[in-house]
C-alpha cells in the first residue's frame, strides 16, 4: 500500500484536518499568521496527524474529535521544528528557507510558543481528562528529550544507549501519542498498549532512517543541507557505530568531526560511513523497530485501516527523505 493509498482511505478526514489547522491558526497578530501558514504550508509529510486519523479509524471511532486531536499533533509538531531550527541554527527545512532564516530567530521561538499554547487551548475541547494527561506528559517528554540531545552535541562518546534514548523521548513521544489518541477517543482502553507500542517503535524507526539519510540522501530530494547533523556535532547512530566498531584512525576521524570541525569533514566521513556498514547498521536496527512496530498489532481487527497502519511501518524505512 502506496502512502497516496493510505491517504486516499480517510481522504475526507485529511481535508477536514487541513481546515482545521488553516482556521485554527488564525490570529490577529500578522507576524503569527505569516510564520504559521508558512511553515505548516511548507510541504511537510504531516505523518504525525495522518497517524492519530488512521488509528482512531481503525479503533472504530464514529466522531469528529479525530480531526481536532490531529490538528493539535500537527501544532506541537510544528511548534518542536520553529523552536529546533533556532537551536540548530538551521537555514533550510523541506527545501525551503526556514522561518528563522527568514523572520529572525526571536519571531521563530515566539511563534513556536503560540502554536504550542493554541495546541493545549484546542486539547481541553473534547473535554476528555486523560486527552490532556497524554498530551502534556508527552510534550514534558519532548522537551526533555531536547535537552538531551543538546547534552549529547559535541560529545563523542555519547553511546548508543544514550543515543536511543534522545529518539524516543524527542521524536517517538509524539508518534506514541499521536497514536494512542485514537483508542482513547474510541473508549477502549484495552487497545491503549498496543498502540503505545506501535507509535512509538514507529517514531524510532523513523527518526533512525532520518539520522541514515543525513549521509546518503540527496539533498534537493531530503530537503535539507546533506551533512547537517555532522555541523552541528550530533553524534548519530552512523557515527556512533565506528566509534564502537572502527579502527584508532576512524575513531580519530569521528571524534575530530563531532568535536570541532564538523562539516569541514563530511566528504571523508560520508565515505567512511558508506564503506564501514554504519548506515547497514543504521537501517537494520531501523527495520527491528518497524517489526516491533507491526506486531504491536497483532491482535487488531484485519481491515484496511490496520493495513495501512502496518504499510506505514514499512514506508517508515522504505524511503529516500
Amino acid at each position: 500500500m502506496t502512502l497516496q493509498e493510505i491517504r486516499d482511505l480517510i481522504a475526507d478526514d485529511i481535508q477536514a484536518v487541513d481546515q482545521l489547522i488553516l482556521e485554527r491558526l488564525s490570529s490577529d497578530v500578522v507576524l503569527i499568521n505569516q510564520i504559521g501558514h508558512y511553515i505548516i504550508n511548507s510541504g511537510g509529510k504531516r505523518l504525525r496527524p495522518l497517524l492519530t486519523l488512521l488509528s482512531a479509524r481503525a479503533c472504530g471511532y464514529q466522531g469528529t474529535d479525530h480531526h481536532l486531536m490531529a490538528a493539535v499533533i500537527e501544532f506541537i509538531h510544528t511548534s518542536t521544528l520553529l523552536h529546533d531550527d533556532v537551536v540548530d541554527e538551521s537555514d533550510t527545512r523541506r527545501g525551503n528557507k526556514t522561518a528563522n532564516e527568514v523572520w529572525g530567530n526571536a519571531a521563530s521561538v515566539l511563534v513556536g510558543d503560540f502554536l504550542y499554547s493554541r495546541s493545549f487551548e484546542m486539547m481541553v475541547e473534547p473535554g476528555i481528562l486523560q486527552i490532556m494527561q497524554v498530551m502534556s506528559a508527552a510534550t514534558n517528554v519532548i522537551a526533555e528529550g531536547e535537552v538531551l540531545q543538546l547534552l549529547n552535541v559535541h560529545d563523542a562518546d555519547t553511546t548508543e544507549a544514550r543515543y536511543m534514548e534522545v529518539i524516543h523521548r524527542k521524536t517517538a513521544k509524539l508518534f506514541e501519542a499521536a497514536t494512542q489518541m485514537g483508542p482513547i477517543l474510541a473508549q477502549k482502553p484495552h487497545l491503549e498498549a498496543a498502540f503505545i507500542a506501535y507509535g512509538c517503535h514507529l517514531g524510532a524507526a523513523f527518526q533512525l532512517v532520518d539520522d541514515a539519510l543525513d549521509y546518503t540522501a540527496d539533498a534537493q530530494e531530503l530537503g535539507k543541507n546533506i551533512g547537517d547533523d555532522l555541523a552541528e556535532g550530533k553524534p548519530t547512530l552512523p557515527l556512533i557505530y565506528i566509534m564502537q566498531n572502527g579502527n584508532e584512525a576512524e575513531k580519530a576521524l569521528i571524534r575530530r568531526a563531532i568535536e570541532s570541525e564538523g562539516i569541514g569533514l563530511i566528504e571523508p566521513i560520508s565515505k567512511l560511513i558508506q564503506a564501514s556498514g554504519a548506515i547497514d547498521y543504521t537501517y537494520q536496527i531501523a527495520r527491528r523497530e518497524a517489526k516491533l512496530a507491526q506486531q504491536a498489532l497483532i491482535e487488531l481487527d484485519e481491515t484496511r485501516l490496520k493495513q495501512a497502519l502496518l504499510a506505514l511501518a514499512d514506508l517508515a524505512v522504505n524511503r529516500s527523505h
